[in-house]
């Protein structure tokens, strides 16, 4: 059986990331990384952790009225054949915790720091296609990679740039998420870098009873910010961890 501090953080993350419309490979990975699971194990897991989250905060964040087709498929054309590349391709251990450590620090940086932005119809602009086909190859490509499904990154730049509101973001980012997910593992199958153990039994049932609780909260409920805020602390946490354990070495 699988760490008690490992299960109740996975729960944790899965109702937390959820909440944002998340699958929450991130986290997963994160907390994975703390307790010297193989690498193979840990994308793996957290892909398949990834697919059940992000289909059940789409469909509560679709029923709630959310979701702006026009903002995803762009997105799609090219994110779907890079993930599946990026998860095709087989990185020794050096390379993936670069890869991994480097999108944590990123998305912890973002939970904490980023600001909300106002959801003003008047204030959206139009999302141009070439924009969004780049955007979506370099984000496919880094997800398969490193076992996520990318909506981290493409939520922000949504509301960032003022293609879509938040919780429009938070639906296009969850459904980019399942799909590139699903990709990757495709990829990762192929290109033999696909391994599961029975940690995925104790995770799965934990992950999907958190995403229904987060994912409803989140949708209809509650405000963002404070639980990016509180996402970001628990990645900043994992990643002091991470470092102080290679300091030590």
């Amino acid at each position: 059986m699988p760490p008690i501090t490992l299960l109740f953080s996975v729960f944790g993350i899965a109702f937390l990331y959820a909440s944002v419309g998340f699958g929450g490979a991130t986290g997963y990975l994160a907390v994975m990384s703390l307790f010297d699971i193989p690498i193979q194990i840990m994308a793996s897991t957290a892909l398949i952790l990834n697919l059940f989250v992000s289909s059940i905060s789409f469909a509560t964040y679709y029923r709630a009225g959310h979701f702006k087709g026009e903002l995803l498929w762009p997105f799609l054309i090219t994110s779907v054949p890079a993930a599946f590349l990026g998860g095709y391709m087989r990185l020794n251990d050096t390379i993936y915790y670069l890869l991994l450590y480097s999108v944590l620090i990123f998305v912890m940086l973002r939970m904490l720091f980023f600001s909300k932005l106002e959801d003003d119809e008047k204030l959206l602009r139009p999302l141009p296609l070439p924009v969004g086909f780049l955007s979506g190859a370099i984000i496919g490509l880094l997800s398969g990679m490193v076992g996520i499904g990318g909506g981290i990154f493409l939520s922000p730049l949504i509301i960032l740039v003022r293609w879509g509101k938040t919780k429009q973001a938070s639906t296009v980012a969850s459904a980019f998420i399942f799909i590139n997910s699903a990709s990757g593992l495709i990829g990762r199958l192929l290109g033999g870098n696909f391994t599961l153990n029975d940690l995925g039994l104790y995770l799965l049932p934990l992950g999907v009873l958190a995403a229904f609780g987060g994912a409803y909260l989140g949708a209809k409920k509650l405000s963002s910010i404070g639980l990016r805020r509180l996402l970001g602390l628990v990645l900043l946490i994992a990643i002091c961890k991470y470092f102080y354990g290679v300091l030590l070495v």
